[in-house]
């Protein structure tokens, strides 16, 4: 984790990682003090209430792009290709980076949230745990590649310690 936060770095912040990391609970944890509207990346991505039918790549692109040209924000999600449309924007870029059994630990103990049917979510379950084999956007390559490139205040939590660290740290400086 690296030093030196400060509110005025999370003035765009993105959180990136795979699915069950806790990029919606640091979200939440770091958007009301800091008092940034938070942006998730799944409700750009998928048609509205059903979770699994994507909408329009494009539609979805503008919408980030859009909602980045905001002063203020805080994005958080696990597709690369989205990510990379406001990586030039981005103040500060927080990646989760746990092991994929405790992504699924923690998609477990949420329960379905809107995946339908028990089929669905075993689906998910299973991409979860090829976080370090997939080959897309959305997988530890491509998540570390985007870590790796970007030049802004930045830090990787490997653990639920490091997250609660990097909270207290953040919401301190305040």
């Amino acid at each position: 984790m690296e030093n030196g936060i400060s509110p005025s770095n999370h003035q765009r912040t993105f959180i990136l990682g795979n699915g069950g990391s806790g990029k919606t609970w640091l979200a939440r944890k770091l958007a009301e003090p800091l008092q940034l509207p938070v942006i998730h990346l799944d409700d750009l991505r998928w048609e509205p209430g059903h979770n699994g039918i994507a909408r329009d790549n494009q539609r979805a692109a503008n919408e980030v792009k859009e909602a980045g040209e905001a002063e203020f924000w805080l994005m958080e999600g696990v597709y690369g290709w989205l990510a990379s449309v406001v990586l030039d924007r981005t103040t500060t870029l927080i990646w989760l980076d746990l092991p994929c059994d405790e992504c699924i630990s923690n998609v477990r103990e949420r329960g379905m949230q809107g995946y339908g049917s028990e089929e669905s979510f075993q689906e998910f379950i299973k991409w979860i745990s090829e976080y370090r084999l997939r080959k897309n956007s959305s997988c530890f390559a491509a998540h570390s590649q985007l870590f790796q490139a970007f030049r802004g205040s930045k830090a990787i939590l490997k653990s639920r310690d490091d997250i609660a660290a990097y909270v207290d740290n953040a919401l301190g400086t305040l």
